[in-house]
């Protein structure tokens, strides 16, 4: 049996429309909860940063971000105590789109000689494993962890076995092997 097309009644013409206007109006919804949620996440990632830049942590420097993509961050690790004490060491901060309901993700940039950072520059660092994670934790908060880690290693998580055992059984050597391997492979620490 064909199909006949039947014209609709203008109250039901008026039906189509709103039932799109309706669609449209979820979709352009949702685009302003999305623009709501990166202005707001802009306004903490600046906020954050101007934080560090005017009275930030002595021991991250030169941070540098590019302004038209703030979810990444570059900045110098200059840690005190040796055998890191000997150069300075290029980060990466990138903040997923989530940011902050998600961790940052920190990668070395630069070759450091330490059980938890492996060869590639990831980080086995506590506070922004997923199970850790608050999104209270300031950027602040994720470097000073990062510092204390790079100065105090934790060989009971290793990303890199091998540094962790001589960290443990042979300290004077690993000092040794990681101030030399400092001072071949770090970055100029910045002059103040």
């Amino acid at each position: 049996m064909p199909l006949i097309p039947v014209p609709l009644k203008n109250e039901d013409k008026v039906q189509v429309q709103k039932s799109r206007s309706n669609g449209q109006k979820q979709e352009e919804d949702e685009e302003d909860r999305n623009i709501g949620t990166t202005m707001a996440l802009r306004r903490r990632l600046n906020k954050e940063l101007e934080e560090i830049r005017n009275c930030g942590v002595k021991n991250f420097r030169n941070v540098q971000v590019d302004e038209s993509n703030i979810l990444s961050w570059q900045g110098l690790i200059v840690p005190d105590c040796p055998p890191y004490d000997k150069g300075a060491f290029r980060i990466e901060l990138n903040f997923p789109a989530e940011y902050p309901f998600k961790p940052p993700k920190v990668t070395f940039k630069t070759k450091i000689y330490h059980p938890n950072i492996d060869e590639k520059g990831q980080v086995c660092l506590p506070i922004i494993s997923v199970e850790n994670w608050k999104p209270a934790t300031r950027t602040e908060q994720v470097i000073e962890s990062l510092i204390h880690l790079v100065t105090f290693p934790q060989p009971e998580h290793p990303l890199r076995a091998d540094l962790a055992e001589e960290y443990s059984k042979d300290r004077v050597k690993f000092m040794k092997n990681a101030e030399e391997f400092t001072k071949k492979h770090s970055e100029k620490r910045p002059v103040d």
